[in-house]
């Protein structure tokens, strides 16, 4: 069973924001073995959607604010710690992102940057491919859109 709890930067706890830094690096720089700079200064203007079970955070992402990164609102850091993968945390974490998404900024759309792999994860919840792959820190990435209403 998952506990969905949204937050905005300054309503994250020590604790939370501690737990949300290290399952983002376990899962972004150690298992990718991607050294990078997560703390991109795009954290101050996002929702942290944080999925947990038993006490452990289980699945993440950030919604960022449109203008920030993208004209469209955004979900980046998507992930399911290691431990929680299998089932299906993730769909769960990317239909709850979406709800919000639609909810606080009807008809807007949802611009991603995904890593290649997951595109046709992304595409089952409508997401379509609109750039060419480009690398972002070494992993084949593409940008996909999910149209506003």
């Amino acid at each position: 069973m998952i506990d969905w709890q949204w937050r905005r930067f300054n309503q994250l706890t020590p604790d939370q924001l501690y737990e949300i830094i290290a399952v983002r690096e376990a899962v972004f720089i150690v298992e990718q073995n991607c050294p990078y700079q997560d703390a991109d200064g795009i954290d101050q203007h996002a929702q942290h959607l944080m999925g947990w079970n038993d006490g452990k955070l289980a699945a993440y992402c950030r919604v960022v604010e449109p203008g920030v990164k993208y004209a469209e609102p955004s979900i980046g850091r998507v992930l399911t710690a290691a431990e929680f993968r299998g089932e299906g945390f993730g769909r769960g974490l990317m239909g709850e992102a979406i709800s919000g998404v639609e909810r606080n900024l009807p008809g807007r759309g949802i611009r991603i940057s995904a890593q290649l792999y997951l595109k046709r994860f992304y595409k089952d919840f409508g997401f379509e491919q609109v750039s060419d792959t480009y690398l972002e820190d070494d992993i084949p990435h593409i940008e996909m859109l999910r149209a506003g209403d």
